[in-house]
C-alpha cells in the first residue's frame, strides 16, 4: 500500500457443530450489507461506497490545507486512512471469497478505483505540508508524534517529495505495479495446472475424492465384435495441481512417474506469470530509482527493521552456510531411505521424491498416520481449542453472533464477537474457512476496519476476517491435518494481532498489524507454537467418533517427526528468501532471466537439484504480496 495506507499482515459451516460457541442473544437485526457497510447490499454498492470515502477524504483534504491544530491534523489524517483502508480491504476480502461473479468485478473496480484516489492524496502537498507541520510540534503526543513521523514517510514513500514530472511517472509506475501484481495472483488462480493420470490404478483409492474421474478412448480397441459400434473407454483420473493440492498428492503417490508428472506440471504453470514477472520487477526497479534507491529490495527494507538488503542479505548467507551441512546429511539419509524401498542402489533422490519418501521416513521412525492424526482435529473441535487458549491467555472470551441479513458472503461464514469482562467488546471476527469453487485458494488474514478512539467516550472496534480453505463436505465434518492446525493457528494469532493491540491506541493508522512488515508475522507464528503443545492439544484435541483425547505419545511423536528434517526446512525458507531478494535487488542493464536465477539459487543454496524446464516461482505469490521483504514464505 502507499502513503496514507499502512500495511496489513494479506469455511466453518454455521450449523450445530459448533454448539461449544455460544451465540449471544440479540433482538432482530436490521438488513444491512457486506462485513456491515450498507453501502454494499448490492454489487453496484461497491460504486457508492468508493463515491462516499472520496466526498469526505476530500472534505478532509480541505479542512487539512486550513492548517488546523496539529492535533486535528493527525486526527483527520487518521480519519483519511480509515476512510480509505475501509474501502480497500473490503474489496479486497471479496474480490478473494465472494461467489457471485458480479460482487467480485464489482469490487475490483472499486480496488483500482480508490487506490487511483491514493495518487490524488499522495501528490497533495497541502496534507504534506500540515503533516511536516504537526511532525515539528513538540507539544503532541508521543503517539501523535509517531503518528506524524510515519505519515510523513508514507507520504514521501508515494513520491511527494518529488518535482513534478518524476511525481507523475511514480504515479504511473505505481498503478501499473498494483495491476501487474493482480494479473500476476489471477493467472496462478486461473491456471492451476492438471494432469491425466490413466489407468486409474495408478492413484490409490483413498485419495479417489481428491481427484476427477475421466475416460479416454483405447486406440485399437472396440465392441464390434460384439455388436457394438462404441469404443471402449479406459478410466483415469485428472489430478489439479494447484499449491493447496500439489503437495498432499506427492506425499501420498507411490507411482514415481505420476509424481514426476504432478510436479513438473504443478512449478511449470502459469507460464504467463514469466512475462508478468519480468514486467513488475522491472517496474519496481524503475519507481525504486525514481525514489532515489538503487533496487526495489533497499527502497522496501529500509523502513524495516531489517533496514537494507545488505543486512538481509548477510544473515541469509551465513544462515545458508551454517545449515548446508546438516541438511546434506538429512538429503542423504533419504536418498539412501528411497534406495532400500525401491531396491536400486544407485537410484538418485529427484525433487518430486522428496514429499513422499519424507513423510513414508515419518511413518516409519514415528509409526504415524495422517487419517489417524486427523480423526482428532474436527474442525469444530479447533475452534473449541482457540477459544480455551485465548481466554487461558488473555481472559477474553468470543461467542458466535448473529449476521444480520446480507453481512455474510456465503452460509459457511460465522461471525464471532470478542469480549473482556473488564474492556467489554474488544471486535468482530468473520470466520471463512472451507474451500469451495472460485474462492481465492488462500490461508490469509484481512483486517476489514482497524481500531481507533472516535471521541473521548467512543472506539471504533476493529473487524477481520480469516480465511482458509480447508476441504470438507456438508456430509461430513472437516477434519483437519496437523499442518492445517498450524496453518489456522498462525491465522488466528494474525487475528488476535489486529483485535486485541489497542493499549492507548488512538490511530487506526496503527491498528494491529499494521506495523512494519518484518514484525507482522511474529505475533502470528508465535501462536502457531501452540498446535504443538500438548497442554494445549489435550483440550480440544479429541477423537470425532470416541471422545477420546489425543495420547500423548501421538503428539510426542508428531513433535519428533516435525523435527527429522528441520534443516531441510529451514534451508528451503532461506532460499525462498535468496530468491525474493535477488529478484528484486539490483537489476543489470540487460535484464535478466528469472528462471535460470531461481535454478542457480536453488543449486547453491539448497541440497536439491533443479528440474530444468520448470519455474516454480511464478506462483509464489508472496513475490507480490511482501516483494523485497520477504524473510521466508510464510503464510498470510
Amino acid at each position: 500500500m502507499h502513503a496514507l495506507i499502512r500495511q496489513s499482515a494479506a469455511h466453518v459451516r454455521a450449523n450445530s457443530h459448533f454448539i461449544h460457541i455460544s451465540t449471544s442473544k440479540a433482538p432482530s437485526i436490521k438488513e444491512t450489507g457486506l462485513y456491515g457497510y450498507h453501502h454494499l447490499k448490492t454489487p453496484k454498492g461497491f460504486q457508492r461506497f468508493v463515491d462516499d470515502a472520496i466526498e469526505r477524504s476530500e472534505e478532509l483534504v480541505n479542512y487539512i490545507a486550513g492548517m488546523p491544530s496539529s492535533p486535528e491534523i493527525i486526527r483527520a489524517m487518521d480519519e483519511i486512512s480509515d476512510t480509505v483502508c475501509s474501502v480497500i480491504d473490503s474489496a479486497e476480502l471479496c474480490r478473494h471469497t465472494h461467489p457471485d461473479r458480479e460482487f467480485v468485478d464489482e469490487a475490483s473496480k472499486a480496488g483500482l478505483r480508490i487506490n487511483e484516489f491514493l495518487h490524488y492524496l499522495n501528490t497533495n502537498h497541502s496534507i504534506y505540508k500540515a503533516v511536516i507541520k504537526a511532525e515539528k510540534d513538540s507539544s503532541l503526543t508521543h503517539e501523535a508524534q509517531r503518528a506524524a513521523r510515519f505519515l510523513r514517510m508514507d507520504l514521501e514513500k508515494g513520491g511527494i517529495h518529488l518535482c513534478p514530472e518524476k511525481l507523475d511517472r511514480a504515479n504511473e509506475l505505481s498503478i501499473d505495479i498494483i495491476q501487474l501484481c493482480r494479473e500476476y495472483n489471477t493467472n496462478i488462480i486461473t491456471d492451476p495446472g492438471h494432469v491425466d493420470i490413466f489407468p486409474a490404478s495408478k492413484i490409490p483409492k483413498k485419495m479417489h475424492h481428491f481427484v476427477s474421474p475421466i475416460y479416454r478412448n483405447i486406440p485399437g480397441a472396440s465392441k464390434e465384435s460384439l455388436g457394438s459400434r462404441d469404443s471402449i473407454k479406459e478410466k483415469g483420473f485428472r489430478i489439479a495441481t494447484e499449491p493447496s493440492t500439489l503437495q498432499g498428492f506427492l506425499q501420498c503417490l507411490p507411482d514415481a512417474g505420476v509424481r514426476k508428472m504432478a510436479y513438473v506440471q504443478g512449478n511449470s504453470v502459469p507460464h504467463a506469470n514469466l512475462e508478468v514477472l519480468d514486467k513488475l520487477i522491472a517496474t519496481r526497479h524503475e519507481f525504486a530509482q525514481l525514489m532515489g534507491y538503487k533496487s526495489y529490495a533497499e527502497f522496501s527494507l529500509h523502513s524495516t527493521m531489517a533496514a537494507s538488503p545488505e543486512v538481509v542479505l548477510s544473515f541469509l548467507l551465513e544462515m545458508s552456510k551454517v545449515v548446508r551441512p546438516k541438511a546434506d546429511q538429512e538429503f542423504e539419509a533419504i536418498r539412501d531411505f528411497k534406495r532400500e524401498k525401491s531396491g536400486e542402489p544407485n537410484g538418485e533422490l529427484e525433487p518430486w521424491d522428496e514429499a513422499y519418501f519424507t513423510w513414508l521416513m515419518k511413518s516409519a521412525t514415528y509409526k504415524l498416520d495422517s487419517s489417524i492424526i486427523a480423526s482428532y482435529f474436527p474442525l469444530p473441535q479447533c475452534i473449541e481449542g482457540l477459544k480455551i487458549l485465548v481466554e487461558s491467555l488473555f481472559g477474553v472470551t468470543f461467542h458466535r453472533v448473529p449476521l444480520a441479513p446480507g453481512e455474510s458472503w456465503h452460509p459457511d461464514v460465522l461471525k464471532i464477537v470478542l469480549h473482556h469482562p473488564t474492556e467489554a467488546n474488544l471486535g468482530y471476527l468473520y470466520l471463512d474457512l472451507k474451500s469451495r469453487k472460485g474462492k481465492h485458494p488462500i490461508c490469509a488474514h484481512f483486517a476489514i476496519r482497524g481500531g481507533r478512539r472516535v471521541s473521548e467516550t467512543k472506539y471504533q472496534l476493529p473487524v477481520v476476517a480469516l480465511v482458509c480453505n480447508f476441504s470438507g463436505s456438508s456430509l461430513a465434518p472437516v477434519r483437519l491435518n496437523h499442518f492445517e492446525v498450524e496453518t489456522l493457528f498462525h491465522e488466528f494469532g494474525h487475528a488476535l494481532h489486529s483485535l486485541l493491540s489497542r493499549t492507548v491506541l488512538e490511530y487506526q493508522h496503527f491498528s494491529g498489524t499494521r506495523v512494519v512488515l518484518d514484525f507482522a508475522e511474529t505475533p502470528s507464528n508465535l501462536f502457531e507454537s501452540y498446535a504443538w503443545d500438548y497442554r494445549v492439544l489435550e483440550t480440544f484435541a479429541k477423537h470425532y467418533s470416541t471422545g477420546d483425547v489425543i495420547p500423548k505419545k501421538l503428539v510426542e511423536s508428531m513433535v519428533g517427526a516435525k523435527k527429522m528434517f528441520a534443516a531441510t526446512e529451514l534451508q528451503r525458507q532461506i532460499f525462498y528468501a535468496l530468491v525474493d531478494q535477488t529478484l528484486f535487488g539490483e537489476q543489470t542493464s540487460t535484464g535478466r532471466d528469472t528462471m535460470a536465477i531461481v535454478a542457480d539459487l536453488k543449486r547453491q543454496h539448497t541440497s536439491w537439484t533443479h528440474v530444468e524446464g520448470t519455474h516454480w516461482h511464478t506462483r509464489f505469490s508472496h513475490l507480490t504480496n511482501y516483494g523485497a521483504e520477504l524473510e521466508g514464505s510464510g503464510r498470510q
